[in-house]
């Protein structure tokens, strides 16, 4: 899942982005509205923003009203906004701009987490923390994989990168995945991954679901979809 930061205060966005990283989180920052708009202008997409309110010139709210103009690619995009004010009048401003949620500062990292994993699912139409696809599941608050058999439950290990690209393929299963998609959802600015990098992890994703059952199938020209392995009748 790739993360749009936008945060003035560089000591802030350091240990916000430090945390969002560790968590297998993409995230790109930027110290101001007007960049945070040109990005989404030029066509950049983002799962989710998470956006001060205290910034220079544009504050937060101008900026989540702008975000949320039809003619934006960000107009469906989750927009979490950060703030030191804890007046009602500016909570209330925040969600009627078009806000989806709000964490007033300080807060802990696990509920800033647990509030982005409840906006991105809800984004995606989840309503569960589980994700899952056939036996495959993926249990996004405790970060636990694996393959489900009646009452049996097989550990899956992945990676960070392994799991980003397990999330994003069951977050649109049954749809396909293209590989521009996945690229994004692995990589920010300050890394750089080649498509070559995301047929690595397909591939050692690959050989961990297909004992379960699990195929991902490559779509000429496009990316990967899941798909159940049909048994072979003897």
């Amino acid at each position: 899942m790739r993360l749009l930061l936008v945060e003035d205060d560089v000591m802030v966005a350091s240990g916000i982005k430090l945390g969002l990283t560790d968590a297998g989180y993409a995230v790109d920052w930027v110290g101001s509205g007007e960049r945070a708009e040109e990005v989404l202008k030029r066509g950049e997409t983002f799962d989710a923003a998470i956006v001060d309110i205290g910034l220079p010139n544009m504050d937060g709210l101008e900026l989540t009203r702008r975000l949320r103009k039809p003619d934006m690619a960000s107009a469906a995009m989750p927009v979490l906004i950060l703030t030191a004010r804890d007046a009602l009048h500016d909570r209330v401003q925040g969600l009627d701009l078009g806000a989806d949620d709000y964490m007033l500062k300080p807060f802990e990292l696990p509920e800033l987490l647990a509030r982005l994993r409840a906006l991105l699912r809800r984004s995606q139409a989840a309503t569960t923390a589980v994700l899952s696809f056939g036996p495959i599941e993926l249990d996004t608050a405790t970060r636990r994989a694996g393959a489900r058999k009646g009452e049996q439950f097989t550990t899956i290990e992945l990676g960070p990168r392994e799991w980003t690209v397990m999330e994003y393929m069951l977050m649109n299963a049954p749809k396909p995945a293209s590989k521009d998609k996945l690229l994004q959802a692995l990589t920010g600015w300050d890394k750089e991954i080649t498509p070559n990098a995301v047929e690595v992890y397909i591939s050692r994703l690959r050989g961990k679901l297909e004992p379960h059952g699990v195929a991902l199938r490559s779509i000429r020209g496009f990316g990967y979809r899941l798909e159940m392995i049909e048994a072979q009748v003897i």
